[in-house]
């Protein structure tokens, strides 16, 4: 019987939205991770590197201790053989640049998502004196039977992007009517 509500229960979870839009969100950061660390490693830093000097920045370290007393190591690795304990300064510069760059990435995609969407109409309100959501066109507060004025109900508004594309539409068809007015005569 336990397993049975168990297995209901889970059933129930993988069914709403919010876990299938989860697994979306995982699935596209581990992409998008794989994504911004090569435009990190291979794109960015190699230029960053030859501006000072051809310096590696992955390779960018600090022997603390350990290691062969006076030798110079090229690479971590080859520090790290040598038993000696680095501080891998580069590699957490690339990191912080990776995540600057996911970060913008991120921000830009959230920025067009919202230009993109309709705004909604807004027909609720906080009352003043109890601080509950009331009805925009509310004259009395059904919870705490204060009276408020009435607001009107803000029509629903067409996203940016629509709007744009009725300016240039607008614009398009009043060039394609001076157009045809001059190819006429």
């Amino acid at each position: 019987m336990a397993k049975n509500k168990l297995l209901k229960e889970f059933r129930e979870f993988v069914e709403r939205g919010s876990a299938i839009d989860m697994a979306v969100g995982i699935i596209v950061g581990s992409v998008m991770t794989g994504m911004v660390n090569s435009l990190v490693k291979d794109v960015i830093m190699p230029p960053i590197g030859m501006i000072l000097g051809n310096i590696d920045f992955s390779q960018f370290f600090i022997v603390l201790s350990g290691g062969v007393p006076g030798a110079h190591y090229n690479t971590i690795e080859e520090a790290q053989a040598a038993g000696a304990a680095t501080m891998n300064i580069g590699v957490f510069l690339n990191t912080v640049v990776s995540f600057l760059i996911t970060m913008f990435v991120v921000f830009i995609i959230v920025r067009t998502m919202n230009k993109v969407r309709a705004k909604k109409a807004i027909d609720t309100r906080v009352c003043p004196y109890c601080k509950s959501t009331i009805n925009s066109e509310a004259s009395k507060c059904p919870n705490c039977c204060s009276t408020v004025v009435p607001e009107k109900i803000v029509p629903a508004q067409p996203s940016d992007l629509e709007q744009s594309l009725k300016k240039i539409t607008k614009i398009a068809k009043k060039k394609v009517k001076k157009i045809t007015k001059i190819t006429k005569r």
